[in-house]
């Protein structure tokens, strides 16, 4: 278990803190669904489904952080919702995200806290959560980070490969903080706030595949493309595919 440095109220737990005794207080009441939390990253993130339209697990992430314990779980309790508070809340978690290690190296692309909400009625989740992924995005893709959204509705958003695929259905309500990858471009390109994030980031360099994409949405924004760097590639997460 990690503990903020500045407010003790903010904590983060691994899959071992799931199981400890006695359990953290926030726990109480709502382990149950916490550790179905990791089970459904290991039972369906982790592995391959029929729907996906591409092979290899639902999410290439997933199992890697699961592997290095830094897959961070937050417990957000209570059963109903301030956004405003929940906003604060999320703001906590995602400058803490910057200093959590590993920091750099092929690692650091593998860290992700997921804060959940336990408590929320499904009804009230399901709008809380889209409400507060879409007007937190931009502040979160303008630090190089997604913020995801998951719950039981499912989110609406299509798959990458299967648009009839909805790939963010989860057991519990949550706000996931994860690095941003170059695969994401089909979830930034429409946005003009979140696209010139997208090519602060990847528009020195990035997949090949995607460049047409970028020269597209770069020209439909008015927005530049900056010129290559000699080590594009090789800088924040050089990764290939995320969650959808």
């Amino acid at each position: 278990m990690l503990t903020h440095p500045m407010n003790a109220e903010q904590i983060l737990l691994t899959e071992s803190d799931l199981h400890a005794d006695p359990l953290h207080p926030l726990l109480v009441g709502a382990v149950d669904q916490v550790r179905s939390v990791v089970a459904w990253a290991r039972e369906y993130l982790c592995q391959p489904h029929p729907e996906l339209g591409r092979k290899g697990p639902v999410c290439p992430y997933a199992q890697g952080s699961l592997d290095r314990k830094i897959f961070y779980l937050a417990v957000h309790r209570g059963k109903t919702a301030d956004e405003a508070e929940l906003d604060k809340v999320l703001a906590v978690y995602r400058e803490w995200f910057h200093h959590l290690d590993p920091l750099t190296g092929p690692s650091a692309q593998f860290k992700t806290i997921l804060l959940t909400l336990p408590d929320l009625p499904d009804d009230v989740a399901r709008e809380v959560v889209d409400r507060t992924q879409e007007r937190l995005k931009p502040h979160y893709t303008d630090q190089g980070l997604m913020l995801g959204e998951f719950h039981d509705g499912p989110p609406a958003k299509g798959g990458l490969w299967n648009t009839d695929f909805r790939p963010l259905r989860s057991p519990v309500p949550m706000l996931v903080v994860r690095h941003m990858v170059a695969s994401d471009l089909p979830f930034l390109a429409d946005d003009p706030a979140t696209f010139a994030s997208y090519l602060r980031y990847f528009g020195h360099g990035g997949p090949a595949s995607l460049r047409g994409q970028v020269q597209a949405a770069a020209q439909r924004h008015g927005l530049p493309i900056p010129e290559p760097r000699a080590d594009a590639g090789t800088s924040h997460a050089n990764t290939n595919q995320g969650v959808r």
